[in-house]
């Protein structure tokens, strides 16, 4: 024990600094790949590494659980930023927060030396920093920043929404700027001319920074590739975010093709990460990714955010939603500060464009100062609202479910569903805007029972109860709960089918 002790205090007395003179990690598929494989990690002796009881009390607290194939070298949980090895201008993005989420603080690690990585979490758990750091790290640090291959694409982020990738691109473009790297949001929505003369002119951007990222979606990426204007050979960081979601709009066959552009092999390295951990999911990993670290945080199904407190609110005639919002609204008290700007902020979704388009002008009418978010308003206006909405300008916004998923808004304090969404999903992923960022949240719903309410009753019941939230209100309905549908194949979509084995090579 003694000799523990000293080997301790011996560690402790060695120069921090140590950390930082490390060899830079180099790019994945450059000849030395061996230098930064997983099985070389040295980490453990780390100066900086936690303990194996603070890490055992980390997973435990945070509901973790980390795979790793067998024979694989596993790697130690980040739950400080003092333990990263990276540029010191990476670290802003960590201004305002005390440690790493759990989704960061175990796919760091692994995604740091190159790992495949899988990473499956509820939404507001810090998934873009969880790909976004390692991504830039490995770019300031890459030999192909030199002017020879300044033109080139290495970095694609695959998103579901165009909310989501210009969400995901404005924070990768915050965190290359320092290194004079930028990031090309394409998207669908808007014409393709100015994103493919963006990327033709890719080498000569703005303020000296280079376009070495791509964030967009599927079916944008697939168009600008047919017009030869997104050249994705080079790309050896993909990024698969929400995975579950892009297959359950049907773009699987589109996710394929865009991977296949790219490099393959042990020259890519890919993270996908995820809020749930379907059949479909898995059979893409099983295919694109080599060897890859799976970190769940909670459960593989999806879950409610424990942080947000849930209120339904049973209604027997569905005109008294108005009064009742407006009454809502009063109880939440939304203050501002001195220079006019919101300090909380409160999302109020609606089922239909023209529910939301109504509601906005109700609550106008009543001095509320409002914006909405939804699909008949060009991108333009769209994006326009949405920082409106961000910066405090506005304090509430009335949203279909086009703002449900993968949008960061800072500061909501409440979610208010007037009309009940189409999905169980879809009432997750609303209540998910707010109790981001490890803050606490409420959500409060409207609820009549007609029309598709009814039959959703039973799922948004095991939802409440579940979380520990009264749900007595709703017992008044059928407490059955509605087999689960597939957006493209409906009922008759089976997802527990293997894929059939591959040809194999027959040697005589």
């Amino acid at each position: 024990m003694r000799d523990v002790i000293k080997e301790k205090k011996k560690r402790q007395k060695q120069s921090p600094s140590k950390v930082q003179d490390q060899p830079a990690p180099q790019q994945r598929g450059s000849s030395s790949l061996e230098d930064r494989s997983p099985y070389n990690d040295n980490s453990a002796s780390s100066p900086l590494s936690p303990s194996p009881t603070d890490i055992s009390e980390f997973l435990t607290k945070h509901s973790i659980t980390i795979h790793t194939l067998q024979g694989v070298e596993s790697h130690t949980p980040i739950i400080s930023f003092s333990q990263l090895d990276i540029p010191d201008q990476l670290r802003t993005a960590f201004i305002g927060f005390k440690e790493p989420t759990p989704i960061q603080a175990c796919t760091w690690p692994p995604a740091l030396k190159g790992r495949d990585v899988i990473g499956i979490a509820e939404t507001g758990s810090g998934k873009t920093l969880a790909f976004g750091i390692p991504a830039l790290s490995n770019l300031a640090r890459s030999p192909s920043q030199e002017k020879k291959s300044k033109s080139t694409v290495s970095v694609l982020v695959v998103a579901p929404t165009r909310e989501l990738a210009i969400q995901t691109h404005e924070t990768l473009s915050a965190l290359g700027k320092p290194f004079g790297i930028a990031s090309a949001a394409v998207f669908g929505g808007v014409p393709k001319e100015p994103q493919v003369k963006m990327l033709q002119n890719a080498s000569k951007a703005k303020d000296g920074l280079t376009t070495r990222i791509i964030v967009g979606t599927p079916g944008r990426i697939l168009d600008l590739m047919a017009d030869g204007a997104c050249d994705l050979g080079n790309v050896n960081y993909l990024v698969l975010d929400e995975a579950d979601r892009m297959l359950d709009k049907g773009f699987e066959n589109d996710i394929r093709k865009i991977i296949e552009s790219t490099k393959q092999g042990t020259k890519r390295q890919t993270m996908m990460f995820s809020a749930t951990w379907p059949e479909a999911v898995r059979r893409l990993a099983s295919t694109f990714l080599r060897e890859p670290v799976r970190v769940t945080v909670g459960s593989d199904d999806l879950t409610a955010n424990s942080r947000v407190e849930q209120v339904v609110q049973v209604f027997d005639d569905s005109r008294q939603k108005d009064s009742r919002l407006l009454d809502t609204l009063r109880t939440l008290a939304l203050k501002k500060k001195p220079n006019g700007l919101s300090d909380s902020r409160v999302l109020v979704f609606a089922l239909y464009k023209k529910e939301a388009s109504r509601v906005e002008q109700m609550l106008k009418r009543q001095g509320y100062t409002v914006c909405a978010l939804h699909g008949d308003m060009s991108q333009k206006a769209r994006i326009e609202m949405l920082e409106k909405f961000k910066t405090g300008q506005a304090n509430l916004m009335v949203a279909t479910d086009v703002a449900a998923r993968g949008l960061d808004i800072p500061n909501v304090a409440a979610v208010i569903n007037y009309t009940f969404p189409l999905t169980i999903e879809d009432y997750i992923h609303r209540i998910g805007r707010t109790g981001r960022g490890g803050k606490s949240g409420r959500s409060i719903t409207f609820f009549t029972g007609d029309n598709h309410e009814r039959s959703l009753a039973g799922e948004f019941a095991r939802v409440l109860r579940e979380g520990g939230f009264d749900y007595s209100e709703l017992q008044k309905f059928p407490m059955s709960i509605k087999k689960k549908e597939h957006s493209v194949y409906g009922a008759f979509y089976r997802d527990d089918i293997a894929l059939p084995a591959g040809p194999r090579r027959i040697v005589f």
